[in-house]
Protein backbone atom coordinates (compact mmCIF):
# COMPACT_ATOMS: atom_id res chain seq x y z
CA UNK A 1 0.00 0.00 0.00
CA UNK A 2 2.82 2.26 0.70
CA UNK A 3 3.24 2.45 -3.27
CA UNK A 4 0.27 4.26 -3.49
CA UNK A 5 1.08 7.60 -1.91
CA UNK A 6 -0.14 10.76 -3.77
CA UNK A 7 -1.64 7.96 -6.47
CA UNK A 8 -5.02 9.03 -7.66
CA UNK A 9 -8.15 6.76 -7.35
CA UNK A 10 -11.87 7.15 -9.23
CA UNK A 11 -13.91 4.74 -6.64
CA UNK A 12 -17.44 4.89 -8.53
CA UNK A 13 -20.76 3.19 -6.11
CA UNK A 14 -19.04 5.85 -3.41
CA UNK A 15 -21.62 6.72 -1.05
CA UNK A 16 -21.97 3.17 0.65
CA UNK A 17 -21.00 -0.19 1.59
CA UNK A 18 -17.66 -1.27 -0.09
CA UNK A 19 -17.43 2.32 -1.90
CA UNK A 20 -16.76 3.51 1.03
CA UNK A 21 -14.37 0.97 2.88
CA UNK A 22 -12.55 1.09 -0.85
CA UNK A 23 -12.32 4.72 -0.30
CA UNK A 24 -10.66 4.77 3.87
CA UNK A 25 -8.19 2.15 3.10
CA UNK A 26 -6.82 3.88 -0.23
CA UNK A 27 -6.94 7.21 1.64
CA UNK A 28 -5.01 5.87 4.76
CA UNK A 29 -2.31 4.72 2.16
CA UNK A 30 -2.32 8.31 1.11
CA UNK A 31 -4.62 7.82 -2.09
CA UNK A 32 -6.21 11.13 -3.05
CA UNK A 33 -9.82 10.28 -4.36
CA UNK A 34 -12.43 11.01 -7.00
CA UNK A 35 -16.00 9.80 -5.39
CA UNK A 36 -18.80 8.65 -7.63
CA UNK A 37 -22.28 7.95 -6.96
CA UNK A 38 -26.08 9.42 -6.94
CA UNK A 39 -26.22 10.87 -3.28
CA UNK A 40 -24.07 13.67 -3.20
CA UNK A 41 -25.15 14.05 0.65
CA UNK A 42 -23.30 11.07 1.86
CA UNK A 43 -20.52 11.16 -0.34
CA UNK A 44 -19.86 14.79 1.02
CA UNK A 45 -19.52 13.51 4.25
CA UNK A 46 -17.21 11.15 3.31
CA UNK A 47 -15.21 13.54 2.32
CA UNK A 48 -15.22 15.51 4.95
CA UNK A 49 -13.93 12.79 7.51
CA UNK A 50 -11.41 11.46 4.84
CA UNK A 51 -9.86 14.54 4.04
CA UNK A 52 -9.74 15.37 8.18
CA UNK A 53 -8.63 11.99 9.13
CA UNK A 54 -5.83 11.36 6.06
CA UNK A 55 -5.33 14.74 4.46
CA UNK A 56 -5.63 13.74 1.20
CA UNK A 57 -7.65 15.54 -1.43
CA UNK A 58 -11.02 14.01 -1.90
CA UNK A 59 -13.23 15.10 -4.99
CA UNK A 60 -16.75 14.57 -5.70
CA UNK A 61 -18.99 13.86 -8.54
CA UNK A 62 -22.48 13.01 -8.07
CA UNK A 63 -23.89 10.88 -11.60
CA UNK A 64 -26.26 8.47 -12.27
CA UNK A 65 -23.87 6.08 -14.31
CA UNK A 66 -26.67 3.82 -15.08
CA UNK A 67 -27.47 6.62 -17.28
CA UNK A 68 -26.48 5.93 -21.13
CA UNK A 69 -23.63 8.28 -22.13
CA UNK A 70 -22.95 8.74 -18.01
CA UNK A 71 -19.27 7.26 -18.63
CA UNK A 72 -18.63 9.90 -20.91
CA UNK A 73 -19.49 12.42 -19.23
CA UNK A 74 -17.88 11.61 -16.04
CA UNK A 75 -14.61 11.42 -18.17
CA UNK A 76 -14.94 14.60 -19.31
CA UNK A 77 -15.42 15.97 -15.75
CA UNK A 78 -12.74 14.32 -14.49
CA UNK A 79 -10.32 15.94 -17.05
CA UNK A 80 -12.25 19.20 -15.43
CA UNK A 81 -10.85 18.20 -12.32
CA UNK A 82 -7.22 17.75 -13.39
CA UNK A 83 -6.60 14.24 -11.70
CA UNK A 84 -4.75 11.83 -14.06
CA UNK A 85 -6.58 8.50 -12.69
CA UNK A 86 -4.17 5.78 -11.52
CA UNK A 87 -6.59 3.13 -10.06
CA UNK A 88 -10.04 2.69 -11.06
CA UNK A 89 -12.59 0.96 -8.73
CA UNK A 90 -15.62 -0.40 -10.75
CA UNK A 91 -17.52 -0.97 -8.21
CA UNK A 92 -20.68 0.93 -8.93
CA UNK A 93 -23.41 -2.36 -9.30
CA UNK A 94 -26.94 -3.10 -8.62
CA UNK A 95 -28.99 -6.98 -8.14
CA UNK A 96 -32.74 -7.42 -8.72
CA UNK A 97 -33.70 -10.40 -7.25
CA UNK A 98 -37.03 -11.69 -8.03
CA UNK A 99 -38.87 -14.38 -10.64
CA UNK A 100 -37.53 -13.04 -14.25
CA UNK A 101 -40.73 -12.60 -15.77
CA UNK A 102 -41.79 -10.45 -12.81
CA UNK A 103 -38.88 -7.93 -13.25
CA UNK A 104 -39.83 -4.78 -15.37
CA UNK A 105 -37.76 -4.42 -18.28
CA UNK A 106 -36.51 -0.82 -17.61
CA UNK A 107 -35.21 -1.82 -14.41
CA UNK A 108 -34.18 -4.56 -15.85
CA UNK A 109 -32.39 -2.89 -18.47
CA UNK A 110 -30.76 -0.24 -16.23
CA UNK A 111 -28.90 -2.51 -14.16
CA UNK A 112 -27.55 -4.12 -17.20
CA UNK A 113 -26.27 -0.93 -18.09
CA UNK A 114 -24.81 -0.47 -14.81
CA UNK A 115 -23.15 -3.56 -14.27
CA UNK A 116 -21.83 -3.91 -17.73
CA UNK A 117 -21.89 -1.76 -20.18
CA UNK A 118 -21.03 1.11 -17.79
CA UNK A 119 -18.18 -0.78 -16.42
CA UNK A 120 -16.69 -1.91 -19.67
CA UNK A 121 -16.76 1.83 -20.99
CA UNK A 122 -15.38 3.04 -17.86
CA UNK A 123 -12.32 0.76 -18.34
CA UNK A 124 -12.09 1.55 -21.96
CA UNK A 125 -11.80 5.68 -20.89
CA UNK A 126 -9.42 5.50 -18.06
CA UNK A 127 -7.33 2.41 -19.31
CA UNK A 128 -5.41 3.82 -22.28
CA UNK A 129 -3.96 6.87 -20.14
CA UNK A 130 -2.62 3.72 -17.65
CA UNK A 131 -1.14 2.17 -19.96
CA UNK A 132 0.37 5.00 -21.64
CA UNK A 133 2.32 5.99 -18.49
CA UNK A 134 2.68 2.21 -18.15
CA UNK A 135 1.28 2.32 -14.70
CA UNK A 136 -2.12 1.86 -13.25
CA UNK A 137 -4.69 -0.42 -11.09
CA UNK A 138 -8.61 -1.84 -12.36
CA UNK A 139 -9.98 -3.48 -9.98
CA UNK A 140 -13.68 -4.89 -11.83
CA UNK A 141 -16.50 -5.90 -8.52
CA UNK A 142 -17.72 -9.18 -9.91
CA UNK A 143 -19.72 -11.81 -7.47
CA UNK A 144 -20.05 -15.29 -6.69
CA UNK A 145 -22.73 -15.16 -8.84
CA UNK A 146 -20.82 -15.50 -11.91
CA UNK A 147 -19.31 -19.04 -11.03
CA UNK A 148 -23.16 -20.69 -11.62
CA UNK A 149 -26.33 -19.56 -12.96
CA UNK A 150 -28.84 -18.17 -9.99
CA UNK A 151 -32.20 -18.29 -9.91
CA UNK A 152 -34.14 -14.77 -8.54
CA UNK A 153 -30.95 -13.20 -9.90
CA UNK A 154 -30.33 -14.34 -13.34
CA UNK A 155 -29.54 -11.49 -15.25
CA UNK A 156 -27.47 -10.10 -12.48
CA UNK A 157 -25.35 -13.37 -11.84
CA UNK A 158 -25.16 -13.77 -15.44
CA UNK A 159 -23.69 -9.59 -15.87
CA UNK A 160 -21.51 -10.78 -13.45
CA UNK A 161 -19.95 -13.94 -15.25
CA UNK A 162 -19.59 -11.41 -18.17
CA UNK A 163 -17.58 -9.06 -15.91
CA UNK A 164 -15.13 -11.91 -14.59
CA UNK A 165 -14.29 -13.08 -18.22
CA UNK A 166 -13.75 -9.06 -19.43
CA UNK A 167 -11.18 -8.81 -16.55
CA UNK A 168 -9.76 -11.88 -16.93
CA UNK A 169 -9.18 -11.72 -20.99
CA UNK A 170 -7.55 -7.86 -20.10
CA UNK A 171 -5.93 -9.24 -17.76
CA UNK A 172 -3.86 -11.10 -20.37
CA UNK A 173 -3.93 -8.71 -22.88
CA UNK A 174 -1.93 -6.73 -20.26
CA UNK A 175 0.17 -8.93 -19.11
CA UNK A 176 3.31 -7.40 -20.83
CA UNK A 177 2.68 -3.88 -19.30
CA UNK A 178 2.77 -2.45 -15.78
CA UNK A 179 -1.25 -2.17 -15.81
CA UNK A 180 -3.21 -4.66 -13.47
CA UNK A 181 -6.53 -5.69 -13.89
CA UNK A 182 -8.15 -7.99 -11.21
CA UNK A 183 -11.87 -9.06 -10.48
CA UNK A 184 -13.09 -9.57 -7.21
CA UNK A 185 -16.05 -11.88 -5.98
CA UNK A 186 -17.24 -11.49 -3.18
CA UNK A 187 -20.23 -13.35 -1.98
CA UNK A 188 -22.79 -11.47 0.62
CA UNK A 189 -21.69 -8.92 1.67
CA UNK A 190 -22.74 -6.57 4.75
CA UNK A 191 -23.98 -4.21 2.30
CA UNK A 192 -27.23 -3.00 0.97
CA UNK A 193 -27.55 -4.83 -1.65
CA UNK A 194 -29.86 -7.88 -0.90
CA UNK A 195 -31.93 -4.26 0.23
CA UNK A 196 -31.61 -2.32 -2.84
CA UNK A 197 -32.31 -5.73 -5.06
CA UNK A 198 -35.87 -6.07 -3.42
CA UNK A 199 -34.77 -9.73 -1.19
CA UNK A 200 -36.81 -8.82 2.09
CA UNK A 201 -35.64 -11.68 3.83
CA UNK A 202 -32.50 -13.04 3.89
CA UNK A 203 -31.94 -16.69 3.48
CA UNK A 204 -29.95 -19.24 6.06
CA UNK A 205 -27.48 -19.48 3.91
CA UNK A 206 -26.91 -15.89 3.37
CA UNK A 207 -26.99 -15.24 7.18
CA UNK A 208 -24.48 -17.98 7.84
CA UNK A 209 -22.08 -16.45 5.03
CA UNK A 210 -22.56 -13.13 5.24
CA UNK A 211 -18.82 -11.15 5.09
CA UNK A 212 -18.16 -7.61 6.67
CA UNK A 213 -17.63 -4.96 3.60
CA UNK A 214 -14.55 -4.02 5.11
CA UNK A 215 -13.11 -7.26 5.03
CA UNK A 216 -14.05 -7.97 1.25
CA UNK A 217 -12.48 -4.37 0.34
CA UNK A 218 -8.86 -4.97 1.72
CA UNK A 219 -9.05 -8.44 0.14
CA UNK A 220 -9.88 -6.82 -3.17
CA UNK A 221 -7.67 -4.45 -3.27
CA UNK A 222 -4.35 -6.78 -1.75
CA UNK A 223 -5.74 -8.84 -5.30
CA UNK A 224 -5.45 -5.97 -7.21
CA UNK A 225 -2.09 -4.79 -6.18
CA UNK A 226 -0.65 -8.02 -6.80
CA UNK A 227 -2.34 -8.15 -10.25
CA UNK A 228 -4.67 -10.99 -9.84
CA UNK A 229 -6.65 -11.87 -12.36
CA UNK A 230 -9.39 -12.44 -9.78
CA UNK A 231 -10.08 -13.71 -6.91
CA UNK A 232 -13.37 -15.05 -4.41
CA UNK A 233 -13.80 -13.10 -1.40
CA UNK A 234 -13.84 -15.73 1.69
CA UNK A 235 -12.17 -19.30 1.65
CA UNK A 236 -15.36 -20.67 2.43
CA UNK A 237 -16.98 -19.03 -1.34
CA UNK A 238 -13.63 -20.11 -2.67
CA UNK A 239 -13.93 -23.55 -1.59
CA UNK A 240 -17.68 -23.52 -2.70
CA UNK A 241 -17.35 -21.98 -6.32
CA UNK A 242 -14.07 -24.56 -6.94
CA UNK A 243 -16.78 -27.68 -5.93
CA UNK A 244 -18.95 -26.91 -8.40
CA UNK A 245 -16.66 -27.65 -10.70
CA UNK A 246 -16.90 -31.46 -10.34
CA UNK A 247 -20.47 -31.11 -10.04
CA UNK A 248 -23.14 -31.08 -13.15
CA UNK A 249 -24.37 -27.75 -13.90
CA UNK A 250 -27.83 -28.78 -13.34
CA UNK A 251 -26.78 -29.24 -9.86
CA UNK A 252 -25.01 -25.87 -9.30
CA UNK A 253 -28.67 -24.84 -10.20
CA UNK A 254 -30.42 -26.51 -8.18
CA UNK A 255 -27.99 -25.51 -5.05
CA UNK A 256 -28.22 -22.15 -5.97
CA UNK A 257 -32.02 -21.90 -6.10
CA UNK A 258 -32.39 -23.08 -2.84
CA UNK A 259 -29.54 -20.69 -1.31
CA UNK A 260 -31.28 -17.56 -2.76
CA UNK A 261 -34.60 -18.48 -2.41
CA UNK A 262 -35.96 -16.09 0.50
CA UNK A 263 -38.86 -14.21 0.42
Amino acid sequence: MQNLKDKSALITGASSGLGVDFANILAAAGCHLILVARRLERMQQQQEKIQKQHGVRVEVIPIDLAVPDSPQVLYEKVKEVGMAIDILINNAGVGIYGDFIDIPWDQEKNMLNLDIITLVHLTKLFLKGMVERNFGYVLNIASIGAYQPSPFYASYAAAKSFVLNFTEALNYELRHTKVMVSALSPGVTATEFLQTAGQQKQTLFQKLTMMQSYSVAKIGLETMLKGKPSKIAGFGNAISMFSFRFLPRRMTTFIAYNAMKGG
